[in-house]
């Protein structure tokens, strides 16, 4: 009687460890963690259009994750998406003209911020401005623009 009672705490714990690494691996593909947050700092970008940028979708240089979009906001006199962004404290040597462009990853994927270095010697600090910016390139309008010039070029012979 004793054998089984231990026999099935030890199932019960090896199931709730389980669990707990499943929950650990959906909050990490799901880019909710905020266990690997660490202190950084915040900088902003303006784009046209951010299509379907989210908060916490991943900011990258060079392929390496450097931060996180941490706000999405929108500036009523330019009429333009301000994305504030925090990059990890570990990438705090970042030009000065550093460019952000809006990808996104494979043909419908999530999209994301890629950063390209400057070559200022001063360098973003928190509260800095990414003046360089290309929005996202928005799959419907570039169809639109296709079809748009398609038409055109068939109306013209």
């Amino acid at each position: 009687m004793m054998h089984s009672r231990s026999v099935e705490i030890w199932v019960g714990l090896f199931v709730a460890a389980g669990l707990a690494a499943l929950f650990m691996l959906a909050m990490q593909v799901s880019n909710l963690s905020m266990l690997n947050d660490d202190a950084g700092y915040d900088v902003t970008a303006r784009f046209e259009n951010i299509g379907g940028l989210k908060v916490r979708s991943p900011v990258t240089m060079a392929g390496v994750r450097v931060g996180r979009v941490s706000h999405i906001g929108f500036d009523p006199q330019s009429f333009e998406a301000v994305v504030t962004l925090h990059i990890s404290s570990a990438y705090d040597g970042l030009p000065g003209d550093t460019s952000a462009n809006i990808f996104t990853a494979g043909l419908l994927g999530e999209q994301y911020v890629g950063l390209e270095p400057g070559g200022e010697e001063e360098v973003l600090r928190q509260g800095s401005e990414i003046m360089l910016t290309q929005s996202a390139l928005v799959l419907e309008q570039l169809i639109g623009q296709f079809l748009f010039s398609k038409g055109a070029e068939g109306e013209a012979k």
